[in-house]
């Protein structure tokens, strides 16, 4: 497993929001930035979607920021989306799964679950066809690219997505959405951008050998530190957490065990957002969907 140094790591300052009030300024503001993004390079606003991303968040924090007006959360862990979907039902909240999944959360995900945006084997994609038939329900999927080439973060190497693409039709209960990815987790914006530009460049790619190949043809990229960046490369669904919530105290370890204990410690405790894994301390960490 690579790891980056401190001084490629973005940082971000990202106070926590423990109030009604505090949420709905947080959203206001990504809102707008994503407004300016969009507007910057000719798109409409109202062509990105905002997924906040509340994983690791306690739940009384999860209830005031739906009270502010999140009505579908982001989750990496299935385990947790679960339980807060669950002990939330009252609040008519939807899902997304951003996760890698394991087939044995399979059944899990296809009870519960609106969307999974981290599609990466036939395997997974069979287990959850499987138990979405049984349960009379379809699932709204991305399938995940790993647009950086780093090993350890998942997703499909670009040139294996087509040949995926084209087995999709077999699972009648996943709706195809689009493609998803993680870009690098650097303060390097021009290698930031790379990894959007493929995105978007393997979507129209498959587009023009099959319109069909893609579904809806959405971009599910950016996250607290790039999404800026990720909209005016196409994106249609930004994935922020600690913007809206704020920096997250849970050490990368949680999300994933492999991380050397350097590389959370090199980060600042408000270091955030950038596209590169499950972080769950201040830093994501290289997997996570935000």
């Amino acid at each position: 497993m690579t790891n980056q140094l401190a001084d490629e790591m973005p940082i971000h300052d990202f106070p926590t929001a423990t109030s009604v009030a505090e949420f709905s300024r947080n959203i206001a503001e990504v809102k707008q930035k994503i407004t300016e993004a969009a507007l910057r390079v000719g798109r409409d606003p109202a062509d990105v979607q905002l997924l906040p991303v509340s994983k690791t968040v306690p739940e009384e924090r999860v209830r005031l920021a739906i009270a502010a007006g999140c009505r579908e959360l982001g989750e990496n862990k299935v385990q947790e989306a679960k339980r807060k979907s669950e002990n939330l039902a009252d609040l008519g909240v939807a899902w997304s799964v951003i996760g890698h999944l394991q087939t044995n959360k399979a059944r899990d995900v296809a009870a519960f679950a609106s969307e999974f945006q981290a599609l990466d084997s036939l395997r997974a994609a069979a287990a959850l066809d499987r138990r979405l038939q049984a349960a009379g329900r379809s699932l709204d999927v991305y399938v995940q690219v790993n647009t950086s080439a780093e090993p350890q973060k998942y997703g499909l190497p670009p040139e294996e997505l087509e040949s995926f693409l084209r087995e999709m039709p077999q699972f009648s209960s996943l709706r195809l959405r689009g493609l998803m990815t993680l870009a690098i987790f650097s303060s390097d914006i021009p290698r930031v951008r790379t990894c959007f530009t493929l995105l978007r460049t393997l979507r129209d790619r498959m587009r023009d050998v099959d319109p069909q190949l893609v579904g809806d043809g959405g971009l599910s990229m950016g996250m607290s530190g790039d999404y800026e960046v990720a909209i005016e490369e196409g994106a249609t669904c930004v994935r922020v957490g600690q913007a809206i919530f704020g920096a997250r105290q849970v050490p990368d370890s949680h999300y994933w065990p492999d991380l050397v204990d350097s590389q959370s410690e090199a980060s600042a405790p408000a270091a955030p957002a950038a596209p590169a894994g499950p972080a769950e301390s201040t830093t994501p960490a290289p997997n996570a969907a935000e």
